[in-house]
């Protein structure tokens, strides 16, 4: 019978090198090669989902925490945000000093000081320690290198799919209170960012309904689907699949919810339980 495995990105497909190991992708081939199908579902949009993961060669998309959803060469769904709102929280950001990056399928466009607050929050969650702080701050040179090749280009602020937000001076809850009641909110899940950063998102699109569209899509059911990732936005993936696994390093509450929990992110923890399940025979 033939299954769909819904793979996240950060923490699951990758660590903070961003590249796939040579077994991940190898387990993703094979997967593949019997028929079923792989589909990458993420918080990230378009342009974030790096060459290397693109490579992998992946039958389907869902990025943006569900606002896009592609399968091969067909956009199935695209839910953008309203340009009149997207300006008014870019204002808002701005009067209070707070880094923020705009996600779209043409580009990722950063505030002025988004870099510098990234910094900031980098300095805390290392605790000062210096050669810590190099070490992330390298691991995350690709991210500032991508928003960068977009510097100077002109913003549609119509095709905005998702805004990111680095803070360290207003509450998150003072912020979800304020821009929740239209949008989706959740906390940053990249966790050098700090416990004040998050996400504002289309209302309704979450990995959850995303996956049920492509389910129903390709006629397939619940228990034909898998999951696979690490952090509490993959709960909506969990309620969406048959059999849900939770990479070593997640959350516990995510594992409190799996069927399986599986090695890290940086010891193989997708090919280690492929391997341990049925998928290869």
């Amino acid at each position: 019978m033939t299954k769909i495995a819904f793979f996240d990105v950060d923490g699951t497909l990758v660590g903070d090198s961003s590249v796939p190991t040579p077994a991940t992708v190898e387990t993703v081939h094979r997967f593949q090669a019997l028929g079923n199908l792989a589909f990458i579902c993420t918080g990230r949009s378009k342009p974030e989902i790096l060459p290397d993961i693109m490579a992998i060669g992946f039958d389907g998309i869902i990025g943006a925490g569900g606002g896009y959803i592609a399968y091969g060469d067909e956009i199935l769904h695209h839910h953008t945000m309203p340009e009149k709102a997207v300006r008014e929280i870019i204002e808002f950001f701005d009067a209070h000093k707070i880094g923020y990056y705009l996600e779209s399928n043409s580009g990722l466009f950063g505030s002025k000081h988004y870099k510098d607050t990234i910094q900031a929050t980098i300095g805390e969650y290392c605790q000062g320690d210096e050669a810590k702080i190099v070490e992330l701050t390298t691991a995350n040179q690709w991210f500032y290198d991508l928003i960068d090749s977009y510097a100077g280009r002109e913003i549609d602020y119509a095709d905005v799919n998702k805004i990111s937000f680095i803070n360290r001076e207003v509450g998150y809850q003072t912020i979800a209170d304020k821009f929740g009641q239209q949008f989706e909110m959740f906390h940053m899940t990249v966790p050098f960012f700090g416990k004040e950063s998050g996400e504002i998102a289309v209302k309704g699109n979450e990995k959850q309904t995303a996956i049920e569209l492509v389910l129903n899509k390709l006629k397939m059911t619940k228990a034909d689907a898998i999951s696979i990732g690490d952090a509490n936005n993959d709960l909506a993936m969990f309620r969406a699949c048959g059999y849900n696994i939770a990479m070593g390093n997640g959350t516990d509450e995510l594992k409190a919810a799996a069927n399986e929990i599986t090695t890290d992110v940086d010891h193989d923890g997708i090919a280690e339980s492929f391997k341990n399940n049925n998928y290869f025979k």
